[in-house]
């Protein structure tokens, strides 16, 4: 990154030295100098919006260009024979409709070059294609809940993570709330996003690409991974659902998170400790280090205790899972430590030797 600074700062300066001694539209040394200087500005930045653009976008801007220039040309020498006589008003007509075709040629070249189908040019394009495919948008939910810095620290995720920047305006918002909770959950998020950024093995990359016309920030990044072929990275319900209407792929966090919940089966026993009473009778109720609710039948006099159940069965709700099990005082062991460290998976043996 720093060798592409000097090279640009060089550029800039090489376009104004040259503009100092050519002194174009007779102007003079140092006004010549910042024109060459500005010019050179220009490019560069030119360049920057350009790396960003997606590979079909360019492709169908540089069509509709030149067909826009052709147009243009073709009109002109029509006009040129209808309109006879040498005067101003013929080479003005042709400068705007040049401006106009080229104009209208690049914008629709550029809408419409999302359709291209470049995997028909045998592979040739499909590095490009697999670079942004890798992108991943992070939304403001997904950044204050905070899980997803302990997921790209296992290295489970690769690819680059995107910020666009009305993500960032939204999170600054809710920061600087008055309402205190909404103002902690923004704080959260920005400390999320200064961990995530000193992750030496992650690119971050933060997107300057705003849609005026849409005033949702969900809207927006759905949008937003249209144009780059990327995913969302979210844990609103809302959200997944939509981008999954209109063809967006989406990373679930909460999908991950119950994925990679403990399976277990009718009949294992596990080692749990009883926090509170159940709603049935004579139930406990325990929990997983992972928030699984554990249902434990004849276990109500066992609160507070650590004990070994065997499960009957598991139940898949929309909210996670839910696991029934039965205390048996003839079989099953009760243990003295207060708190168990994380769940224990106990076999008979070891259960009768207890």
């Amino acid at each position: 990154m720093n060798d592409l600074l000097v090279i640009r700062i060089l550029f800039i300066a090489v376009l104004g030295c040259a503009a100092f001694f050519l002194k174009p539209f007779n102007l003079t040394g140092p006004i010549a100098a910042a024109v060459g200087a500005a010019a050179g500005l220009g490019v560069v930045v030119f360049e920057i919006r350009v790396k960003q653009v997606s590979l079909t976008r360019l492709i169908g801007a540089a069509i509709g260009s030149v067909l826009g220039i052709f147009g243009a040309f073709l009109i002109s020498l029509v006009l040129g024979r209808a309109i006879p006589g040498n005067n101003t008003t013929i080479p003005f007509i042709e400068l705007v409709l040049l401006g106009w075709m080229t104009y209208c040629g690049v914008i629709v070249g550029a809408a419409k070059g999302e359709s291209l189908n470049l995997s028909a040019f045998g592979g040739l394009f499909g590095v490009e294609k697999a670079s942004k495919s890798v992108f991943k948008i992070l939304d403001t939910s997904v950044i204050i809940d905070g899980r997803i810095a302990d997921i790209v620290e296992t290295g489970f995720v690769d690819g680059t993570l995107v910020i666009p920047q009305f993500v960032l305006r939204e999170l600054q918002l809710v920061a600087d709330s008055s309402d205190s909770m909404k103002r902690n959950r923004g704080r959260r998020g920005l400390d999320v996003l200064q961990r995530i950024q000193k992750m030496p093995q992650l690119n971050i990359q933060i997107f300057e690409d705003d849609f005026p016309n849409v005033r949702e920030v969900d809207l927006k990044l759905i949008e937003l991974a249209k144009v780059y072929g990327s995913k969302i990275v979210t844990n609103d319900f809302n959200l997944n659902k939509v981008a999954q209407l209109r063809g967006v792929e989406v990373l679930n966090i909460n999908d991950l998170a119950n994925a990679l919940k403990p399976v277990v089966l009718p009949g294992e026993l596990m080692r749990v400790f009883i926090l509170k009473e159940g709603k049935e009778y004579n139930q406990g109720v325990a929990y997983l280090d992972d928030g699984t609710m554990v249902v434990v039948d004849n276990a109500r006099k066992m609160i507070s205790k650590t004990i070994d159940v065997a499960v009957t069965s598991v139940l898949q709700t929309t909210a996670g899972k839910m696991i029934f099990g039965r205390f048996d005082e003839r079989t099953h062991a009760v243990h003295d430590k207060d708190r168990p460290p994380a769940r224990e998976h106990v076999t008979p043996a070891a259960s009768a030797g207890a």
